[in-house]
């Protein structure tokens, strides 16, 4: 039965991108390469997958050989492998190997390279000769949330789309209740300390919450993967998977300590609009501790650690004297 045609992300439809895009395609003049940015890789996953349909599929006379596009004989895909996440030069030399033979079934070829800032050098430099002289009947995209951790030389010789996040699909059990209790413990930071029991008291909360984080984000990162791993193609290798399994903790981890940011400016709000000037200073000291621990993760630093050190700085940082 054929497949039926892929919708572009509701949040989406109708925008100025989507509308430059399919008329693009219809005309049979998009870009041999477009470099897909946002915030979010789900989103950007969609819109590949969307262009992909109708470049492989749109373009026959009939649905007779619609595939989805990652069954699709004529879409390739890479992804970053292993825990390190990294797409050596090995497995770029392999996509390029099947984009230059011609369709099975269509009459062109797409390539979806999703996390490309995951190339290392070796991988960029051979990929960069692509671009250069890219396939016929063959169309690059390139997904990432970083596009300035790319070669200038890659973005340049592709035309780029960013795309806005698409509302959050998913919130992890005790979650809304962790981020109900950090208010809570800034608002005791605030009124103030003023024993030893007391100071006992918040250090042992602020641990509590450094431990139920852990807890939290272990039981998300297990859930997404179940969902996901789903919807992976048969083929995909151990280390790719890994790879994605790795990326799904990494991408919720950078979405909860994003959530903690917003917590803490809407706790401060109020005492803002007050014209509280120590809360000024607080939120602005806390917020810059919270972007340096963002900073450390990103050096794989164990997400524990940093969010210890945030926490420990809060202590100082709002407690009343």
């Amino acid at each position: 039965m054929p497949h039926a045609p892929v919708s572009w992300p509701d949040s989406l439809a109708g925008t100025p991108s989507v509308a430059v895009i399919e008329q693009a395609i219809s005309r049979q003049r998009l870009s041999h390469s477009l470099l897909l940015s946002g915030g979010d890789l789900d989103t950007l996953t969609l819109v590949a997958n969307a262009i992909a349909d109708r470049l492989l599929s749109g373009l026959q006379p009939t649905d007779a050989h619609r595939f989805p596009p990652e069954q699709h004989p004529d879409c390739f895909a890479l992804r970053p492998a292993g825990k390190m996440r990294q797409i050596s030069a090995d497995a770029t030399r392999t996509l390029i190997g099947k984009v230059q033979v011609s369709g099975s079934v269509s009459l062109r070829k797409v390539a979806i390279v999703h996390e490309c800032d995951r190339m290392n050098v070796a991988a960029a430099n051979v990929f960069l000769k692509t671009l250069e002289e890219p396939p016929a009947n063959t169309t690059i995209l390139l997904l990432t949330t970083r596009p300035y951790a790319l070669l200038p030389t890659i973005r340049s010789r592709c035309l780029n789309f960013r795309f806005p996040a698409g509302p959050a699909s998913y919130s992890p059990d005790g979650w809304s209740a962790w981020l109900a209790d950090y208010q809570a413990w800034l608002t005791r930071l605030t009124e103030g300390i003023s024993d030893r029991k007391a100071v006992a008291d918040s250090l042992m909360a602020a641990y509590g919450l450094i431990a139920r984080f852990g807890a939290v984000l272990d039981f998300a990162t297990d859930e997404v993967w179940k969902l996901q791993k789903a919807k992976l193609p048969a083929e995909l290798g151990d280390d790719e998977q890994v790879a994605i399994e790795t990326g799904i903790a990494n991408g919720l981890r950078a979405r909860l300590f994003i959530e903690i940011e917003q917590a803490t400016r809407a706790f401060a709000l109020p005492r803002l609009h007050a014209n509280d000037a120590a809360t000024n200073r607080a939120l602005t000291a806390a917020i810059e501790k919270l972007e340096q621990a963002v900073g450390l993760l990103r050096l794989n630093l164990n997400e524990s650690a940093a969010l210890e050190e945030f926490m420990l700085s809060s202590l100082r940082l709002w407690t009343r004297r």
